[in-house]
């Protein structure tokens, strides 16, 4: 078997229906790969609607429950279960377009050795009216250069075939299935964040990574995000900030002190209101960093980062 396609899911039932709806449509031999789905906790219908597809799926299919632990642990445990020769993780709530399996295959065949992962290409779903704040998401980099947005940056990939652990998102990625077993996802990052990005730099410190961007391994992020989630979020990535730079100090994902009152500044909220008039993305940026520090914050006050 040449794929497996792990998928964690969490309170998604309706929205895994249609991911699952897209895998098996794909322009590729079903007998080549498999689908492994890992309910981490979920409190919906999700068992029952799993348990429904399993009886009529096409390709070879298999589900797990596991008490909610995080998106890296519900990982580890598809990735062990994986018969594939290559592992594709997706999240629940990506759409995947018919050639995805076909595209991540064509780069694999072209860089063979174990230590080589393709990522594929995420935008929002066509279906999805996308708001200032989602185009903010998804284009930072292309609007703030090297201050990026906060969910993906292949605005930043336009052009190029290469990518670091920096853009290690498991949304879209796949990697030789010996190397996955052997590096697993770090269970201490259970938070919104870091997970994907310290195993991608993990990865390249331990066996040389080397990413591949393919653009036209193509799927859908198939989820509408407001701001209350999108605040959320920052405070995790801001509080888990403290977990990737005790484990590697020197990425130095903790900001100095002098970025840290820089972003006290901007984000002030006479500072907000003005730049809410005059420029939206600056102005979702300094939100951005207003949330950030709330977690930075509160880690600060944790023992385990004293």
């Amino acid at each position: 078997m040449r794929f497996s396609i792990v998928i964690p899911t969490h309170n998604r039932s309706e929205t895994l229906k249609d991911c699952l709806k897209a895998l098996f449509e794909q322009n590729y031999p079903k007998s080549e790969y498999e689908i492994i789905v890992v309910d981490d906790g979920s409190q919906d219908d999700t068992q029952v609607v799993l348990n429904k597809i399993k009886r009529r799926s096409p390709v070879d299919f298999s589900f797990y429950y596991q008490p909610n632990q995080g998106q890296g642990v519900a990982r580890n445990k598809g990735m062990g279960n994986a018969k594939g020769e290559i592992i594709l993780l997706l999240g629940d709530d990506i759409i995947a377009t018919p050639e995805l399996l076909s595209e991540h295959d064509r780069i694999h065949k072209l860089h063979p050795e174990e230590r080589a992962a393709v990522l594929g290409f995420v935008t929002w779903h066509p279906k999805l009216c996308v708001t200032p704040l989602m185009s903010f998401m998804e284009r930072g980099g292309a609007i703030l250069g090297k201050f990026g947005g906060n969910q993906f940056a292949f605005d930043l990939l336009e052009g190029t075939e290469r990518a670091d652990y920096r853009l290690f998102y498991t949304s879209n990625i796949s990697l030789k299935s010996a190397v996955l077993k052997e590096n697993k996802f770090d269970p201490w990052f259970s938070g919104y964040g870091w997970e994907d990005i310290e195993l991608g730099y993990r990865l390249t410190q331990k066996v040389g990574l080397e990413l591949y961007y393919n653009s036209q391994a193509i799927a859908y992020h198939d989820h509408m995000i407001g701001e209350e989630q999108w605040a959320s979020r920052m405070v995790d990535i801001g509080f888990s900030s403290h977990l990737i730079n005790k484990k590697y100090p020197e990425l130095k994902r903790v900001p100095s002190r002098r970025k840290q009152a820089i972003f006290c500044i901007i984000s002030h909220p006479l500072a907000l209101s003005a730049f809410k008039i005059l420029n939206k993305n600056l102005y979702f940026y300094a939100l951005s960093k207003k949330y950030f520090l709330e977690g930075l914050f509160r880690g600060y006050n944790e023992k385990r980062y004293v």
